[in-house]
């Protein structure tokens, strides 16, 4: 992909209050650290999502590779295009693995380490969000690690303290006068949270990142995901068949590799409490795609209706929750 191919204004949301604008697409960076990918497609990849005009990155202390990517590829956007640090909002997660062996990965030691690191890796002296990593709703509770990183915030090292994770911990987090970024699942086949979480996120003003916001390709058969992602996308693949959702019904039509991420991503930016949907991927062309359909905006709203109803219904005789 050139730099040409990216010619698709993307829209911007603020992140959170008093927060910088950001494109409504995100880059996740898991699938890069997973799968492997080699530093140069990791360097396409970050100059196309850059030029694209998407300029949030987010990664975590357990993508292995991960953070140590991210941070080669921002410094040669720095070298080759001149791109300052300032335009990009780079987000990072704490928690497991352990700093060290024996040590609690919620402690505020450990935390501190896993934030050290991660600014080590990622090469910058400041983060512009760190969260804690899925940690359970005892472990917010207790306050340890939300001390943690508001310490890190105080010391100038993160510039907003978050939560990424869903349910009832999630709307714990929310509701904390700390949190001021979330990162939660939202969904075709993933809408729990939409119920109290985002409502009340957004009444707080909060930063809401939508993780797995395409499903995991769930369109696709299990065997054609690659790696771990295979296993990772089962789930989502069981509720959109018990859903029984069709693009071309919400006309969208053509090939289901070009209407499903349609019809997922402008679902997801529906939501006006949405700051960024994060997209992973390992492959430079898709992000000019992903560009144009954002560039579209949100879906009718006959059309999230159906959808939302569709969702409630195929689940009305077991709990659907959000997954993390």
């Amino acid at each position: 992909m050139t730099d040409a191919d990216a010619t698709v204004a993307m829209p911007r949301r603020p992140f959170g209050t008093g927060g910088p604008p950001v494109g409504v697409l995100g880059f996740g960076s898991a699938e890069i650290g997973f799968l492997e990918t080699g530093q140069e497609t990791v360097d396409r990849l970050i100059g196309g999502l850059v030029e694209a005009g998407c300029n949030l990155l987010d990664t975590a202390a357990m993508y292995r590779g991960s953070e140590a990517a991210l941070g080669a590829a921002l410094a040669s956007l720095g070298r080759q295009r001149g791109r300052g640090r300032d335009e990009i909002v780079v987000v990072s997660k704490c928690g497991p693995p352990p700093g060290r062996e024996g040590l609690d990965p919620w402690s505020a030691e450990s935390i501190r380490l896993s934030i050290e690191r991660s600014l080590e890796r990622l090469g910058i002296e400041r983060l512009d969000a760190i969260l804690l990593h899925s940690c359970d709703l005892a472990t917010l509770e207790k306050g340890e690690a939300i001390g943690a990183i508001v310490e890190a915030r105080e010391a100038g090292l993160v510039a907003k303290a978050g939560y990424s994770g869903d349910n009832e911990a999630a709307l714990f987090a929310v509701r904390h006068p700390e949190i001021e970024v979330l990162e939660t699942s939202l969904s075709l086949a993933d809408q729990a949270n939409l119920a109290e979480v985002l409502p009340a996120a957004a009444a707080r003003g909060i930063a809401v990142m939508v993780k797995r916001p395409m499903a995991n390709a769930a369109w696709r058969r299990n065997e054609d995901q690659e790696g771990m992602y295979s296993k990772y996308a089962a789930p989502y693949h069981e509720r959109l068949a018990t859903m029984s959702l069709d693009p071309a019904a919400f006309g969208i039509d053509g090939p289901a590799e070009i209407a499903w991420p349609e019809l997922a991503l402008r679902f997801v930016l529906s939501f006006s409490a949405v700051s960024t949907a994060l997209v992973g991927s390992s492959k430079p062309a898709r992000v000019a795609a992903n560009a144009a359909i954002a560039a579209k905006g949100p879906l009718p709203e006959e059309t999230v209706s159906a959808i939302r109803d569709a969702f409630d219904q195929a689940c009305a005789d077991e709990s659907w929750p959000g997954l993390t």
